[in-house]
């Protein structure tokens, strides 16, 4: 418990580098590849998304070789070596497997070369096979690597899922966010993270998630560390969730005058993405609940091209009194 009272002490934003390492037995799982060569390590150190065939670098062309990428023989590079004379073949591999690769991955389910495997076996390096041809094994791949390696930021906040929007909860500490969340969930809606939440970017989308030490956990101050999934059901969590929406908590500030139109465009900056974003004050007798569903409603209907505000600067500028005049009477 020690762990999940360290975690809820986070305060500001926390960038990881793009770089991760994933076990061998985990990468060849998730993708379906079969094991050539293993060698001494259990894990494999990805540090870039990019993918490289290394059809040059078999004709001895090494400028500007991306050493620190995946290497694909597809079908091309495999006959390039087969037909080679042995000795060329060995010396070629040297050279090759001489640099710090990640792993080499054969597609198509084809056979390596023995030269192939000697070094691999000489330079400790990772030969791996999968039975998909070349480009949709690639396609997985890149999609596999672009989320392992997204740019991650941790923050202080919850994310829930209502009504499939992804509401990012922000505020001070003791503003009241795990309080609406717990509202929320006993409305039917799914919590994803709270207290601290693990956001990477793929593409342009942000991908929110718990860390796993404090997954499906909730902290309520006076009642201590509850377990929501527990207590509520697995229909009340969810792994990951797509975050669309911010809603900032504050306490209510007399003086400050709020968007009370929504007129006003208020964004928030995650990992260079801007997210719409509406602060909310908070004061006794406020239903905080109630009003993240409106927002999260008004967010999907804005979404499919509803424009409240233009509808109602469109009835003020043909409002026609008469109109009301005969309304009244008709009462």
């Amino acid at each position: 418990m020690a762990k999940i009272t360290k975690m809820t002490k986070i305060s500001h934003r926390e960038v990881e580098e793009s770089a991760t390492d994933i076990k061998v037995d985990d990468f060849c799982r998730v993708l379906g590849l079969e094991v050539l060569h293993r060698g001494s390590r259990d894990s494999i150190h990805f540090s870039t998304f990019n993918i490289n065939r290394p059809g040059l670098q078999l004709a001895d062309f090494y400028d500007h070789f991306g050493y620190e990428r995946v290497q694909v023989f597809g079908e091309q590079e495999t006959a390039y070596l087969a037909g080679m004379p042995a000795d060329e073949r060995m010396r070629i591999c040297e050279k090759l497997f001489s640099y710090e690769i990640p792993c080499v991955v054969i597609s198509s389910a084809l056979k390596p070369s023995e030269e192939l495997l000697t070094c691999a076996r000489k330079y400790d390096r990772l030969v791996l096979r999968s039975k998909q041809r070349t480009t949709m094994f690639i396609n997985e791949l890149s999609i596999l690597l672009n989320r392992l390696l997204a740019p991650t930021e941790t923050i202080h906040g919850v994310l829930m899922d209502l009504y499939g929007v992804g509401v990012l909860i922000i505020g001070k500490s003791s503003v009241g966010k795990s309080e609406t969340a717990l509202e929320l969930i006993q409305r039917g809606h799914r919590l994803v993270a709270d207290d601290a939440v693990c956001i990477k970017r793929v593409s342009d989308h942000l991908i929110g998630v718990a860390p796993g030490v404090i997954r499906y956990f909730m902290e309520l101050r006076g009642v201590g560390i509850i377990d929501v999934r527990q207590m509520y059901g697995v229909g009340s969590v969810k792994l990951t969730k797509a975050i669309d929406l911010v809603i900032r908590l504050e306490t209510w500030d007399e003086e400050k005058e709020y968007d009370r139109l929504g007129n006003k465009r208020e964004v928030y900056n995650i990992l260079e993405v801007e997210l719409p974003m509406h602060t909310v004050p908070v004061k006794p007798g406020r239903n905080l609940a109630i009003i993240l569903e409106a927002a999260a409603r008004n967010y999907r209907l804005k979404s499919m091209g509803v424009d409240t505000i233009a509808e109602l600067d469109h009835r003020m500028r043909t409002h026609d009194e008469e109109e009301d005049f005969e309304l009244f009477l008709d009462l």
